[in-house]
Parts: C-alpha cells; structure tokens; sequence
C-alpha cells in the first residue's frame, strides 16, 4: 500500500485496538464504554473481550439480553479483522450469524468473547467468535463477513 499523509499519521489497526485496550483511544466513542468491556488480550488476528453483566442488561424474561452476546461477538471479531489491516484502513461488519447455547444471569457475572480472523483478503474478511462464562460455559458463538474499506 502507498502511504499517504493521511496514512503516515494513521495507526495501524492492530496498534488502534492495542489504544484502545490500554484505555488511551484519544477519546475515541466505542460501545464498549458503554457495557464497560475490558480489552484482556489483543494480537494479531485475534481478541479477547470480557464484561460483567448487571441487572440493566436484563431481557423481559431476567436474564442477560441475547444483544449483550451479539454486541460482545460482533466487537471481538471486527477487532480481531481491524488487527489485520493497515492505517488507515477500515471494515463493516456485512453479516454476523449468532448461535446461542444457554442465558446468562445479570447478577455480576462475567462474560469472556473471543475472536479470532479465519480469512483476511482484499476486500472481504471472515472470523469467528465465541462467548463463555466465567466457569467456561459456552454461552454463544458466531461466524462474520467482513468488508474491508480501503484507505483513500
């Protein structure tokens, strides 16, 4: 890829997400300050994310909204695809398929999401991710498709 001025400044997507794991995105917006998701591991290809669930996380039924797991799996598995790309480029999520194995309780329990990339190409990326519970219970998993956005 030819660098731009833009670019030169630009982080790479890997060292973005590592910002935002140590808590200085420059004051970046993310979802994840919203449900207090903590950054645990982050490499190449692959991120770990963990939260813990509150009361305000609840479904009409009591137990942890199935959006809570789809929020988790879609953010580690687009983190795990932007760890692959250059600066200054970007990606969207086109699809994210979710399967869930079993509710979670809101009473502070903690939600550990892993994703990992499958396939990075030029224009499309995959990755997979699962969530499990703290005594490592799979709670759900998920498959993505990508589309990489191209620096300008």
């Amino acid at each position: 890829m030819t660098t731009t001025p833009d670019t030169a400044a630009a982080p790479s997507g890997l060292d973005l997400i590592r910002r935002l794991q140590h808590r200085d995105g420059d004051g970046a917006a993310f979802i994840g300050r919203l449900l207090d998701m903590s950054f645990d591991e982050v490499e190449e290809g692959r991120v770990v994310i963990s939260l813990t669930t509150r009361p305000d996380f609840a479904n009409p039924l009591g137990a942890v909204h199935g959006g809570i797991a789809a929020t988790l799996l879609d953010s580690v598995m687009g983190c795990a695809v932007h760890t692959t790309l250059p600066a200054g480029t970007g990606y969207t999520t086109l699809e994210l398929k979710v399967n869930y194995i079993r509710a979670a309780h809101t009473a502070g329990q903690t939600l550990i999401a892993t994703g990992t990339t499958v396939h990075v190409g030029r224009r499309t990326a995959t990755a997979e991710g699962r969530v499990h519970d703290e005594d490592g219970r799979l709670v759900a998993h998920a498959t993505t498709t990508c589309l990489i956005l191209p620096a300008p």
